[in-house]
């Protein structure tokens, strides 16, 4: 079996479009939302380096600032993902963006693939609003770490709220090594969730190859890299 796919959200933002086009289509706007570290060769190639993998991704619509789509070659067995990015301003200095994404999952597992890629998209979407609206203009360091293999996904996250001190949507951050901070949770679904802090949008998710990982955008420019690789790996030992 296989699956042909697409998905659309819709994102009202306090943010012009050129504002958004900045962070859709450029390497230090994506690397203040999406994930791992991104370049961009105007009207030609996206490229994100994620997880030991950087694909070239080819433009198919460049339309500054209102549409931009880019996708991934299909493989020998058919499967690609494409994103498109439709921009709308509206009166008052607000934005509508329509996320597309799409593509072709094949083999008889796609619905786990396809579980964790939507949840996971959501997450992301998500991030670029909070970014538009709270950090638009600001690029962020992304900060990207990988836990143990985990076999108890319950237990994880049971043990991932306790450490950051989660009270309904308030959080407490205290990483050995980093200032302590407050912050809110912004989004959060059953593999996913998203906390902002003055100076930051910190991530964790559910990665489709059993890792939970931190997928944080750090807008003080802070590399924090080395601390939250050693609370992971403490987190999931403990």
């Amino acid at each position: 079996m296989s699956k042909r796919f697409e998905d659309v959200t819709e994102l009202d933002v306090t943010a012009t479009p050129e504002q958004v086009w900045d962070a859709i289509a450029t390497g230090p706007g994506i690397d203040s939302w999406f994930m791992g570290r991104s370049e961009v060769e105007a009207g030609s190639v996206v490229r994100t380096a994620f997880g030991g993998y950087t694909p070239d991704q080819p433009v198919i619509a460049w339309d500054p600032p209102r549409r931009l789509a880019y996708g991934s070659e299909p493989g020998p067995d058919g499967r690609f993902v494409a994103y498109e990015f439709l921009v709308e301003g509206r009166a008052g200095g607000s934005t509508v963006i329509r996320a597309v994404t799409s593509g072709f999952l094949p083999g008889d597992d796609w619905e786990a693939e396809y579980e964790a890629m939507t949840k996971g998209n959501a997450m992301f979407f998500r991030t670029l609003a909070e970014y538009l609206n709270h950090f638009a203009g600001r690029s962020a360091r992304p900060i990207t770490v990988f836990g143990p293999p985990v076999r108890d996904w319950a237990a994880a996250w049971r043990s991932l709220f306790a450490a950051i001190s989660l009270t309904g949507d308030a959080v407490r951050l205290a990483v050995p090594g980093l200032p302590a901070t407050d912050g809110v949770v912004y989004y959060r679904n059953p593999h996913t969730i998203g906390i902002r802090t003055p100076d930051a949008l910190y991530r964790f998710l559910r990665g489709f190859g059993g890792q939970l990982i931190a997928a944080h955008h750090v807008f003080d420019g802070t590399d924090t890299e080395a601390a939250w690789q050693r609370w992971l790996d403490t987190l999931h030992s403990s």
